[in-house]
């Protein structure tokens, strides 16, 4: 069963997931999260950083990436690079609670590398890592993470993490597999602007052939939207 909830823009969003966090740390001594890139939680990590530097319990969060570009840490595409800019140099979390993918790593390395820190980081429930808060992103193609239309047979492959290159550049990229993304505890789809509503509203009201994207076979998220991602809902 999804869960849609629509706010008036990208700020007001960000304010919501903000307070979701400081719930769950209250809640928690240890929250493990994977991000996402992208616009949408660039503005949750300012949101993070502005509001919520001194109020949230840094050290009992941990961080991960359900994807990431192969390109070192200091590269501007670099989902690392834009988490740190925007929110780990602005709030006081430990260094040893972030665990980024090597992306300057060769893809095969990469994706080994990042297997091990998983298995070695996370609990363990039905036989694969578990985060407690999922993160995703999707794109006006209907990826999620790393796993295109046109990789999606990506999505039911039994590792934990795997090598997946987008259809037009041909980046390499390392994403999490569909098991691990469907075993967190919660999971948050951050989805705005316009460029999202159609493939949007293919998704959330099932219209044929919908499972052909990857964003649809998420369970159960909670979908998080501005009102121009949600403005075809109704179609």
């Amino acid at each position: 069963m999804n869960t849609t909830r629509v706010f008036s823009d990208k700020q007001m969003l960000a304010q919501h997931f903000g307070r979701v966090l400081l719930n769950r740390t209250q809640k928690s001594d240890k929250v493990t999260i994977a991000l996402s890139g992208g616009s949408t939680p660039k503005a949750i990590f300012e949101e993070l950083a502005a509001e919520y530097a001194n109020e949230i319990d840094w050290t009992k969060v941990f961080l991960f990436w359900g994807d990431e570009r192969c390109v070192p840490p200091t590269d501007e595409e670099s989902n690392y690079l834009m988490t740190k800019t925007h929110l780990l140099n602005k709030v006081t979390i430990p260094e040893v609670n972030v665990f980024r993918v090597k992306g300057e790593l060769n893809i095969d390395a990469a994706v080994e590398d990042y297997q091990k820190v998983l298995l070695a980081e996370l609990p363990q429930s039905n036989g694969l890592p578990q985060f407690d808060l999922m993160i995703l992103g999707m794109g006006d193609d209907g990826h999620t993470a790393s796993v295109f239309p046109y990789q999606i047979n990506l999505w039911d492959k039994p590792e934990v993490c795997v090598a997946a290159q987008h259809p037009e550049s041909k980046q390499n990229r390392v994403s999490l597999t569909g098991g691990v993304i469907n075993n967190a505890k919660e999971i948050f789809f951050l989805v705005t602007g316009s460029n999202k509503a159609d493939k949007l509203s293919e998704i959330l009201n099932k219209k044929e052939g919908y499972k052909q994207y990857p964003a649809a076979l998420v369970d159960k998220p909670t979908w998080l939207l501005d009102s121009a991602a949600a403005a075809k809902l109704q179609e």
